[in-house]
């Protein structure tokens, strides 16, 4: 459900669920539930976790007056006993690797540390980890590997090279994923040189 105004979310309400409510009972709801919101973020977390997802969303919004970007970032861990936690959810303007090492280094809430950290292929995401978890292990998601490697190709060629790279990115085992590279991947035409525009 979007946030926004209590008018906005009583036609979303009307809309999605034919739920006819007055903005003084939704402005009435939020109220009550703010202070369990303030307490779930604030909540003290587990001192490790074994594997860690870190990602943002990225969407724009009214901001005096303008239309900006932002990004929401996002943690959820698994626990020793394998159940989702979601650690945080932060506003930046963007995304970029300063502001995942400042979220990262917020130890308050006593994570103090993390063996699998996994993410996008940010530049220097590695690095920000590295500085506040050195012993975790960074586990680039298959989704970005992919993409990282259609941009060599040509547009015609996508679907074919990623159910081909699909299984090797995603094997159980490096010698299983090895064996599967050593089968190769179908030969793709080169993408013609683009200028600064993205236009050949």
């Amino acid at each position: 459900m979007r946030g926004g105004p209590t008018r906005d979310i009583q036609a979303q309400l009307a809309d999605l669920y034919g739920v006819e409510i007055s903005p003084a009972l939704v402005s009435n709801i939020t109220d009550q539930r703010l202070p369990r919101i303030t307490e779930c973020q604030q909540r003290p977390l587990a001192a490790g976790y074994p594997v860690v997802f870190l990602d943002a969303i990225h969407y724009k919004v009214r901001e005096d007056g303008r239309v900006v970007a932002k990004a929401a970032y996002l943690g959820v861990g698994i626990d020793l006993d394998g159940y989702k936690d979601v650690l945080g959810m932060w506003i930046g303007a963007h995304e970029s690797a300063q502001c995942w090492l400042t979220v990262l280094s917020d130890k308050s809430r006593g994570v103090q540390d993390v063996l699998v950290v996994a993410g996008d292929h940010l530049t220097g995401f590695s690095k920000a980890i590295a500085t506040v978890y050195p012993q975790a292990d960074v586990q680039k998601c298959s989704v970005y590997q992919i993409r990282n490697s259609l941009q060599h190709a040509a547009c015609k060629d996508y679907a074919a090279l990623t159910a081909a790279l699909r299984p090797i990115y995603q094997a159980a085992t490096v010698m299983t994923s090895r064996a599967l590279c050593k089968v190769g991947v179908p030969k793709a035409r080169p993408v013609s040189p683009r200028g600064p525009l993205g236009f050949p």
